[in-house]
């Protein structure tokens, strides 16, 4: 055994496809000294037959793992249909609203029932333009919480979990095994993105807010001297300085893109998913299920068209199009880059601010005269966000909505801006790196750097906007950054995930690389796990 490793614990790890690759390492290395049990919390990936989508996940648990416990939802799936079907026959609600509001009253510590059910994209059809997924009623999305509850409940009560480890935080299970773990004080640990580096932290809270420990931290480095710090000082005038500043975690993602995909390259990349769905429906025979119920289960016709959809009109936006102008040379701006919706970061911190063209309208009508609020469409969404979400922005006399790649780098937006307005975007890091102040809309750790204001009420925006401008900040900034460093892990997630699944679908080897990640994971558990019993000692 590891140094890094656990002893005699009771581990449940969170499993949710891709994110669930690098824990199978943990799991195999865990439970040769431990009870560990693994929960996946997708209905396709448990519920479907094996198939390109979930060999190397929810299978790959189940055939090379026999050591570790296998738990997921298909019991509640089976029984969801099945609750559903009845209703049409007998009109009735199979809804139990006594036991919801029992579990209102026990378990809403973050969020209310209706807020928790947010998290999931299965259940938000109307905040999304993801046309796969469908629009949910009242009875649907109420009796979908009711059978998680007792499905976790259950878990927590028969298995008794030490700890719970998980890499994300999207999805209702994860809200509601938040929920539970903080009454049955049993540490919930998964990972919240500093935005500096690859640096990474354990949270205790789904990613809710921020951790206590963290603010500690941050203040006792408030206190240091410059001298003290010195390594970050000369890290944020190194940042000042450069030409990019784009995040290195990004690198190679859809983030990064601003070059137009070719016609040979999205006709390669939708025959690989034609591929996939017919692999799915047709080969594996998932076809039947899928018809059973189209909430827990997104069609493949409907998904395809939608990528095709989405991958033509982005190659049609990254050229010259009527849709998105240019920025206008000496014009007084604010800078509103958009989020990819639905995205974890807004539906689970920022759950009162998803629609994103209700916030353009507040921040418009608070601009002062003369100024214009600039919009730039986030590159994962482009091409996924309905046209009417365009028409309707670009009806608003003081909003230009700017060419996605007219610059490569956020640097050029954010020094020509007043200021930054964002839910809770990188944007407003990277602004205060710089020395500017930015706006935000919900809770992200480096909220904590100052001249990042979290706005509270839209009345408020007319003052702040108008109070824009650069700042003296770089304590605030060093101090952040130390704090970061002292807390937390450098794992590349990215590639962590990508590694995890050609080595799990035996296409390649692990690498001195991936093994010093995986390494790190377990740190970072560790880590957490031992924050989290002294902070409840």
């Amino acid at each position: 055994m590891g140094k890094h490793d656990f002893h005699n614990k009771r581990i449940l790890f969170v499993c949710r496809e891709t994110y669930s690759m690098p824990l199978w390492f943990l799991a195999n290395d865990w439970k040769k000294d431990n009870e560990v049990a693994a929960f996946f919390i997708m209905s396709s990936e448990c519920s479907y037959e094996k198939c390109y989508y979930n060999e190397n996940t929810y299978y790959k648990f189940k055939e090379e793992l026999p050591g570790v416990k296998l738990i997921d939802v298909r019991d509640i799936c089976d029984q969801y249909t099945e609750g559903l079907r009845r209703k049409k026959e007998t009109k009735q609600s199979p809804v139990d609203l006594s036991y919801l509001e029992e579990i209102e009253r026990t378990y809403t510590h973050f969020k209310n029932l209706n807020m928790q059910l947010m998290s999931s994209q299965e259940n938000t059809r109307h905040y999304h333009w993801r046309y796969y997924w469908s629009f949910t009623d009242y009875d649907e999305n109420m009796y979908w919480l009711e059978l998680n509850y007792k499905k976790i409940l259950s878990i927590f009560e028969e298995f008794k979990p030490d700890m719970i480890l998980d890499f994300d935080n999207a999805e209702l299970q994860r809200t509601i095994i938040n929920e539970i773990a903080y009454v049955k004080k049993v540490p919930y640990i998964t990972v919240e993105y500093s935005k500096f580096g690859y640096y990474k932290y354990p949270t205790f809270q789904n990613t809710i807010g921020i951790d206590g420990y963290v603010v500690e931290k941050y203040r006792e480095n408030l206190k240091k001297t410059p001298e003290q710090l010195k390594e970050m000082y000369d890290y944020v005038r190194d940042y000042r300085s450069r030409t990019t500043i784009m995040n290195k975690e990004f690198q190679g993602t859809v983030t990064s893109q601003y070059e137009r995909d070719s016609l040979i390259w999205i006709l390669r990349v939708m025959h690989g998913k034609w591929n996939y769905f017919w692999n799915m429906d047709i080969t594996k025979r998932n076809l039947k299920l899928k018809r059973t119920n189209k909430i827990l289960y997104a069609p493949s016709v409907p998904y395809f068209f939608h990528y095709l959809q989405v991958m033509l009109r982005r190659r049609k936006y990254m050229g010259k199009n009527r849709l998105f102008e240019p920025p206008v040379e000496g014009e007084d701006y604010v800078y509103m880059p958009l989020h990819l919706i639905p995205e974890s970061t807004v539906f689970v911190k920022a759950s009162y601010y998803v629609d994103e063209c209700s916030l353009i309208e507040q921040v418009s009508k608070s601009l002062p005269v003369g100024w214009k609020l600039y919009v730039k469409e986030h590159q994962a969404m482009l091409g996924e966000r309905g046209l009417d979400f365009y028409k309707k922005v670009k009806e608003l006399h003081n909003v230009r909505l700017v060419q996605v790649n007219h610059y490569h780098d956020p640097k050029p937006w954010i020094l020509g801006a007043k200021g930054v307005v964002t839910i809770l975007g990188t944007t407003a890091f990277e602004e205060a790196l710089l020395g500017r102040k930015s706006l935000i809309f919900g809770d992200v750790p480096f909220e904590l750097v100052e001249g990042i204001t979290k706005v509270r009420s839209f009345e408020e925006l007319p003052e702040l906007i108008a109070d824009f401008g650069e700042i003296d900040n770089i304590h605030s900034c060093a101090a952040y950054l130390q704090t970061i460093r002292d807390i937390g892990f450098e794992i590349d997630l990215f590639y962590l995930m990508g590694k995890a699944e050609k080595i799990l679908a035996g296409k390649e080897e692990r690498e001195e690389k991936f093994d010093k990640n995986i390494e790190e994971l377990k740190k970072f558990y560790q880590f957490g796990y031992s924050q989290w019993k002294k902070e409840h000692s």
